[in-house]
């Protein structure tokens, strides 16, 4: 089977492009760079994707206000390599697997509206969006924000696209809020039973400390890290000079009777990337999910994720698990079949929490999501948005669909 035809229209012909498909009733899929087609619900041959790889200027940078205007298939390597050079960064973590697939864009970085551990302290990706443009899926164009920070003017949109995964309209442009780079940055690693880094977690949630990020790992991903397989607790720290570094370290240390290794920023980047897929070929499962983070170390131990890599941000109780199928391998990962994902998911919650298949094997016949308790809501959105159903059909985040397969009637 052939997949979809993939289009990259320069931003003159953009317009051009999305009426003739409206007219002609075709289904289409706006990307980025298409690098993550894969992720969630599988696109069907006949529906066009769209990359916006052809817009990828940076339109304005204005140091003082920290905020920068982008179009939206920039790649964010581009982007922070342009920020570093005035002493900025987008707050924001590599997408998953950038090592093998590459940054992305800050279309597909927005779309998809994931978050990891910078969400600690720096918020999601939709907390630093300051205005967006789009293009519906009949061509008329909008904006909603603005280009400073303090803008409050027009509907939220802002936070209704990102997350949305293509099935709302094309992000042509995006502003966001920059920020100054951290002049020193190191990590802390503590590892050792739950029982003793339980309550250091809880500690580190409500004391004046601000760490960048604060992640558990299972002991399958330390394992994959080389490590001791035990849990841990990865400590991203960010201060302006040595002698404030040093008070975090002894605070931290204080609390807990484990040893707490201090961890250059050279090294911390290598455990991030560890933890963000590294330059591994993609794996048979790649989940996302989310927890009540007052019960993140439960799960952690729960029996059904024994072998599997998984990162929870403490904070959030968000984070991402991979494994390979029966029969395969994938680095130090386990092996899940369809039935013990659904497990997986039923555990998640049991913790007041939810499970995305990002990936997974063909034929597996999971739904990316499951029904959120407002769907009636979400598809009445979707039908003002997009009345014809033609933009990334079967990829409706909250309304859950097996690939192939058109939606389950709502009861």
């Amino acid at each position: 089977m052939t997949g979809p035809e993939i289009l990259q229209p320069q931003a003159n012909e953009l317009g051009a492009l999305v009426l003739a498909l409206h007219a002609e009733g075709c289904p289409w899929l706006p990307a980025g760079q298409a690098s993550r087609l894969g992720w969630g619900a599988v696109v069907a041959p006949a529906c066009t994707v769209i990359r916006t790889s052809g817009l990828n200027r940076i339109l304005d940078h204005n140091p003082g206000d920290f905020t920068i205007r982008l179009e939206a298939g920039t790649p964010l390597q581009t982007v922070q390599q342009a920020l570093a050079e005035q002493g900025q960064w987008l707050a924001v973590d590599w997408p998953w697997g950038s090592g093998a697939l590459g940054g992305g864009s800050i279309a597909g970085l927005v779309a998809r509206g994931l978050t990891g551990g910078y969400r600690q302290k720096y918020l999601g990706i939709r907390d630093q969006l300051i205005g967006i443009g789009l293009m519906r899926a009949d061509g008329v164009s909008a904006k909603a924000g603005g280009q400073v920070v303090k803008n409050v003017a027009g509907y939220d949109l802002m936070r209704l696209f990102a997350g949305s995964w293509g099935s709302l309209g094309l992000i042509t442009e995006v502003t966001m809020r920059t920020m100054p780079l951290p002049p020193r940055r190191s990590g802390l690693l503590i590892q050792g039973p739950l029982s003793q880094l339980a309550p250091l977690g809880e500690w580190l949630l409500g004391s004046s400390l601000t760490p960048e990020r604060i992640d558990w790992w299972s002991p399958a991903l330390a394992a994959t890290a080389g490590l001791a397989p035990l849990p841990l607790l990865l400590l991203g720290l960010a201060g302006v000079d040595a002698s404030t570094m040093a008070e975090q370290y002894t605070a931290i240390a204080a609390q807990t009777p484990l040893a707490c290794e201090v961890l250059t920023s050279e090294r911390l980047e290598e455990l991030l990337a560890v933890a963000g897929g590294g330059n591994g070929s993609p794996p048979a499962w790649l989940l996302r999910l989310g927890v009540n983070p007052a019960q993140a170390p439960l799960l952690l131990a729960a029996p059904e994720w024994e072998g599997i890599p998984l990162e929870l941000g403490a904070g959030s109780g968000l984070g991402i698990a991979w494994a390979g199928a029966p029969g395969d391998s994938h680095g130090a990962a386990g092996a899940l079949n369809p039935d013990q994902v659904t497990n997986l998911r039923r555990r998640c919650h049991r913790f007041g929490g939810h499970l995305t298949v990002l990936s997974q094997p063909e034929g597996s016949g999971l739904n990316a999501w499951e029904d959120s308790p407002s769907r009636p809501l979400i598809e009445r959105i979707k039908h003002q948005f997009d009345g014809l159903g033609q933009l990334a059909p079967g990829r409706l985040p909250g309304v859950a669909q097996i690939a192939g397969h058109p939606p389950r009637p709502q009861a």
